[in-house]
């Protein structure tokens, strides 16, 4: 096979590995045959809710196995094309051989990401929070950004986007906000994004014109289904209103409408604005509060299986996941997986996928990187 060939196919094989290793790929087999089995059952359907959730699970594991069986059976009729044409010494069947090698490669990385996404939640619509670190109008400044890059990946990706929550800077920015993010696997690939992010860049807030290094934090978690029993406590929750505000500081309401819930037992707090009516934001909250308490225990279940999972940490040096430097050179620069971009306009502006396809890659292979931080 030509080494043009062969990288082709190294990474068709790199990505199929990776979906196996992810599928667990003989459990999946398995499991597959006994869902089969159950959906054969005409019992099954008199549970609606179990019968949705077989179907669903079915239909997962069967889209992800012929998905690597297909892949692996273009690829080898591709091979066999390029051998033929070497063997008859004909360049234009081998240049079609390899064009077909190379389509399946892209289609194998793309297909790899989706095949990831096999989390009990993973396919849920999101939440995702950002609260601007210290450093006042800096700060402020780099988390209504990341706000700005969050709404431009998720409007890329076709999903549909509310401002659930939004407190606004003294001076510019925000102080913090909430977006619902609803979309097919909105939660599997933004859950990679939760983390302290950091920005270098000369302030534009500074007369001086010095460079200012600024923090952010970003903190994801699901949507849940009605079916998903979280029992709450109301002893436990602290419940406060407030006058809603919208972006650019002009009140929504006259009335004390937003609605902040402090869970005491675990420190968790949740607000929504979103509403006119109290009683809608008080429900939404709620919401976000069951989010949050799944998405923790989802973590946990995660650190007892051994994977890695960092919580929730001071928002500055040391705790940061990424590195985004405009000034004096543009890089940015994921500091678990070592994936870099010169192009940070085109990150903020929604460009993560090489991002999260790498980190959720490495929350299936449990590899880790040593990365140098850049200054």
């Amino acid at each position: 096979m030509r080494a043009e060939g062969q990288a082709h196919i190294d990474r068709i094989e790199a990505a199929l590995a990776l979906v196996r290793q992810s599928l667990d790929w003989e459990r999946a087999l398995r499991r597959l045959d006994e869902l089969d089995a159950r959906v054969q059952d005409p019992a099954l359907w008199d549970d609606p809710r179990q019968a949705q959730a077989i179907t669903r699970e079915q239909k997962r594991l069967e889209t992800s196995i012929n998905t690597v069986r297909e892949i692996e059976s273009e690829m080898n009729d591709a091979v066999e094309f390029v051998e033929m044409g070497d063997a008859e010494g004909d360049d234009s069947i081998v240049e079609e051989g390899l064009a077909s090698l190379e389509k399946l490669a892209d289609r194998a990385d793309s297909d790899k990401v989706t095949a990831l996404l096999s989390g009990e939640a993973d396919a849920n619509d999101t939440y995702v929070e950002i609260h601007a670190g210290a450093g006042g109008t800096e700060s402020q400044d780099w988390a209504e950004m990341l706000q700005r890059m969050y709404t431009r990946w998720a409007e890329r990706r076709g999903y549909k986007v509310e401002l659930v929550d939004y407190h606004a800077g003294e001076q510019a920015g925000i102080k913090s906000a909430t977006l619902l993010v609803k979309g097919e696997n909105a939660f599997g690939y933004a859950k990679t994004e939760s983390g302290v992010h950091r920005l270098v860049r000369i302030s534009p807030y500074d007369s001086s014109a010095r460079r200012h290094t600024s923090f952010s934090s970003v903190w994801v978690y699901p949507v849940i289904d009605d079916d998903i029993d979280i029992e709450i406590n109301e002893s436990d929750l602290k419940i406060d209103t407030y006058r809603a505000s919208g972006a650019g500081g002009q009140h929504v309401n006259t009335t004390d409408s937003a609605v902040r819930i402090t869970h005491q037992p675990t420190g968790i707090v949740v607000a929504s604005q979103n509403d006119r009516s109290q009683h809608k934001n008080r429900a939404t909250a709620m919401n976000m509060l069951k989010a949050r308490l799944f998405e923790k225990e989802l973590a946990e279940r995660e650190a007892a299986a051994g994977t890695e999972y960092e919580s929730k940490t001071e928002i500055g040096w040391g705790h940061q996941i990424r590195s985004y430097v405009l000034q004096p050179y543009q890089m940015v620069k994921d500091l678990r997986t070592g994936v870099t971009s010169t192009s940070p306009d085109s990150v903020l502006d929604g460009g993560l996928d090489a991002f999260i396809s790498a980190a959720l890659a490495q929350r299936v292979t449990g590899e880790t990187v040593e990365v140098e931080d850049v200054e």
